[in-house]
C-alpha cells in the first residue's frame, strides 16, 4: 500500500469542500412513472406479524435480449391469503423497448411467477449467449432458461435446483474454474406458513413495543451450493464442499470474490444475528470458513450483527477488494478494509461511515462510481422492519431515506444530501445498479416494501469521462463472470471484478464501468480470465464500450 500524504487542516477542508460542491451538481431524479414501471410491492400485511413479511424483494438489471440495453426483472411477495393458490401480484419483467422506456412483458415472457418472491440471480448457465434467471422464493425456487426474444421456460425440474425453503440472495459464480456457472443460494429461517400461529407470539422491542419474533429463537435454514454439470443439471455439493459447516446461520446476502488473489473465487455470506461467513476456496472442490481468522465474522467489538446487504470492491484503489456489510439500526454498517489478502480491518469509523448509518437500517448496497471520478462511491438502501417504531420515539423511523456516500479519497467518505430522489423516505430493500439509459453513468433501482419501486436516473454523472468493458468468454463463462479487469489510465489504476451479485436479493449490470475523470484515453485494459489466461488491449478512447473476446479480438463501440 502506498504512503498516505500529509495535508494541512486548511487544505484538507478545501479538498472536501471542492469535492462536495461538484458532487452536489449531480442529481438522481425519480423516473419510475416516466419509464413506464407500474410495479407495486406486496409483502404480507401492513402490521408485519411474522418474520416472512418484513424482508422484501429484489430486482435485476440485465440485457435479456442482447439488444444493448438493460431490461429489468423485479420479484414480488404475496400475502398468506394468496400464497397457497399462488394468486399474489406476481413478479414483473420489463423489456426496455426504446431508450429509457420499459414495457411490461411479464406474461409474454412466462416469468410472472405469483408465489412469494424474494431474490434474483442472473447468469448464462449453458453458455449459449442468453442470460438465465434464478428466482429465490419462500417455497420452491425457479430457474428460468432464456430462449431468446425475451421468452423463458421453467428449467427447474431438469436442473434440480428448487430448494423449497425460505431463500434470500443467490449468486452465480464459477468456483471450480471449469468455464460454467455454479450457484450459491442463501436460506434464512425455517418457517411454516401453513401452520403459523393464528395469534402470533409477539416479542418485546425497544421501549416495550410488541413486534414479531425472530430470527433469534428460530432454526436457521441451510444454504445450498450447486455445481453445474454442464448438461442443464446441477449437483447439490453442500456437504462434500464443506459449505454445510456453517449451515445453521440466518443467511441473507452473498457475494463471490477472490479476496486473496489466489485465482479462486471465495464467498462471503452476510448472516442475520449470527456470525458472518467467509468461505475460502481451497481449490480442490471444498471451502473452509475463515471469517473469524480474517476478522469479518464479527464487528470490531466482537459482536454479531444483523448482516443483510453486502458488496466487495476496491474503494481505496490499493489492488485488493474491500468489503461492506449493511446492518440493523444501532449497529452501524461495517466497512472492512482488506489488508493485502491476509485479513480485514474494521475501517468504518475512520472512513466516516459510522455516525451516518447508526440510526438507520441498511439493506441493498453497492460500491459504484456515480460521478466518474475514478473512485468507488457507496449507496445504501434503508428501511426498518417494524412499523410499530413510529408509535414511540425509537430514534429510527419505519420509512427512511437512502444514502449515497461520495469517496473523498484517502479512505474517507462523505454523505451527499441532494434534496432529490435519494432523500425520499421509503421502506427500501433490494437495489440493482446499471446504466439503463446508456449515457455513461450508473443509475439505481430500489424495491420498496409495500410500495412503488424507485428508478433513480443519474443526471450529471457523465460530465466526466468513462469506459465500459464487456467480456465474451470462450473457455471461460460466456459473460466472463469472475474475470478481473484492470485499467491503467484516468485518475488512477482501477480494478473491477465481473459479477452482478451482491447488494441484497438483487443483480446488477455485468458491464464493468470505470470513471475516468478528465482522462480522454485509457493506456491499457488488462483482463485476467478465470481459466488463467491474460489479455491486454491498449490505447482505448474514453466514452466507449470496449468488447473483449477471449479469442483475442476486441471491438470499440458507442453505447447503443
Amino acid at each position: 500500500m502506498s504512503a498516505i500524504p500529509l495535508y494541512t487542516p486548511l487544505l484538507f477542508t478545501l479538498l472536501f469542500m471542492t469535492h462536495s460542491a461538484s458532487a452536489n451538481e449531480i442529481r438522481f431524479s425519480n423516473q419510475t412513472q416516466a419509464a413506464g414501471i407500474e410495479y407495486i410491492n406486496i409483502c404480507g400485511g401492513k402490521e408485519k406479524q411474522y418474520v416472512l413479511e418484513a424482508h422484501g424483494s429484489g430486482a435485476a438489471f440485465f440485457d435479456s435480449d442482447n439488444d444493448g440495453d438493460l431490461d429489468l426483472y423485479i420479484t414480488n411477495g404475496s400475502t398468506f391469503a394468496t400464497l397457497k393458490d399462488q394468486s399474489g401480484p406476481g413478479n414483473a419483467f420489463y423489456e426496455q423497448t426504446e431508450p429509457g422506456l420499459f414495457r411490461d412483458g411479464s406474461i409474454a415472457s412466462h416469468t410472472a411467477h405469483a408465489g412469494w418472491g424474494t431474490g434474483i440471480a442472473v447468469g448464462d448457465i449453458n453458455n449459449d449467449g442468453l442470460r438465465d434467471m434464478y428466482v429465490s422464493n419462500y417455497g420452491a425456487n425457479v430457474l428460468y432458461i432464456n430462449q431468446g426474444k425475451n421468452v423463458f421456460f421453467d428449467g427447474t425440474p431438469q436442473a434440480r435446483v428448487a430448494g423449497d425453503q425460505f431463500s434470500a440472495s443467490a449468486a452465480f459464480f464459477d468456483y471450480d474454474n471449469d468455464g460454467d456457472l455454479d450457484l450459491y443460494v442463501t436460506n434464512y429461517v425455517v418457517f411454516d406458513a401453513e401452520n403459523r400461529p393464528r395469534s402470533p407470539k409477539l416479542c418485546s422491542f425497544y421501549g416495550g413495543l410488541q413486534v414479531y419474533c425472530g430470527p433469534k429463537g428460530l432454526i436457521g435454514a441451510p444454504d445450498i451450493l450447486y455445481q453445474n454439470n454442464d448438461d442443464g443439471t446441477f449437483l447439490d455439493v453442500t456437504e462434500t464442499s464443506g459449505i454445510s459447516s456453517a449451515n445453521r446461520y440466518y443467511g441473507l446476502g452473498v457475494v463471490p470474490e477472490d479476496y486473496n488473489a489466489d485465482g479462486l473465487l471465495d464467498l462471503f455470506v452476510a448472516n442475520d444475528e449470527t456470525p458472518n461467513v467467509l468461505f475460502h476456496n481451497e481449490g480442490d472442490g471444498t471451502f473452509k470458513d475463515i471469517a473469524l481468522l480474517a476478522g469479518v465474522a464479527y464487528n470490531a467489538d466482537g459482536d454479531t450483527e444483523a448482516g443483510m446487504g453486502v458488496d466487495f470492491a476496491d474503494y481505496d484503489n490499493d489492488g485488493d477488494p474491500d468489503l461492506y456489510v449493511t446492518h440493523f439500526f444501532s449497529e452501524t454498517n461495517t466497512l472492512y478494509r482488506n489488508e493485502e489478502g491476509q485479513r480485514f480491518t474494521d475501517a468504518t469509523t475512520t472512513a466516516g461511515l459510522a455516525g451516518p448509518t447508526i440510526d438507520l437500517m441498511g439493506w441493498g448496497t453497492r460500491f459504484f462510481d456515480y460521478n466518474n471520478d475514478g473512485l468507488f462511491d457507496l449507496f445504501v438502501a434503508n428501511g426498518h422492519v417494524y412499523p410499530q417504531v413510529d408509535e414511540i420515539n425509537t430514534g429510527s423511523p419505519y420509512r427512511q431515506p437512502n444514502q449515497l456516500f461520495a469517496n473523498m479519497g484517502r479512505g474517507r467518505f462523505q454523505q451527499i444530501t441532494s434534496g432529490n430522489a435519494l432523500d425520499t423516505e421509503h421502506v427500501s430493500r433490494g437495489s440493482a445498479f446499471g446504466d439503463y439509459d446508456n449515457d455513461g453513468d450508473w443509475d439505481i433501482f430500489v424495491v420498496n416494501l409495500d410500495d412503488k419501486a424507485t428508478l433513480m436516473r443519474n443526471d450529471g454523472g457523465n460530465k466526466s469521462n468513462w469506459l465500459y468493458v464487456r467480456l465474451v468468454g470462450t473457455e471461460d463463462t460466456r459473460d466472463g463472470v469472475g474475470a478481473l479487469i484492470e485499467i491503467d489510465g484516468g485518475p488512477n489504476k482501477q480494478w473491477r471484478r465481473v459479477h452482478g451479485s451482491g447488494s441484497y436479493l438483487s443483480h446488477s449490470d455485468l458491464r464493468a464501468h470505470f470513471g475516468l475523470g478528465a482522462q480522454q484515453r485509457v493506456g491499457s485494459v488488462k483482463i485476467t480470465w478465470r481459466t488463467g489466461s491474460v489479455q491486454t488491449v491498449r490505447d482505448i478512447p474514453a466514452n466507449h464500450l470496449l468488447v473483449v473476446h477471449q479469442d483475442g479480438s476486441h471491438e470499440v463501440l458507442p453505447l447503443q
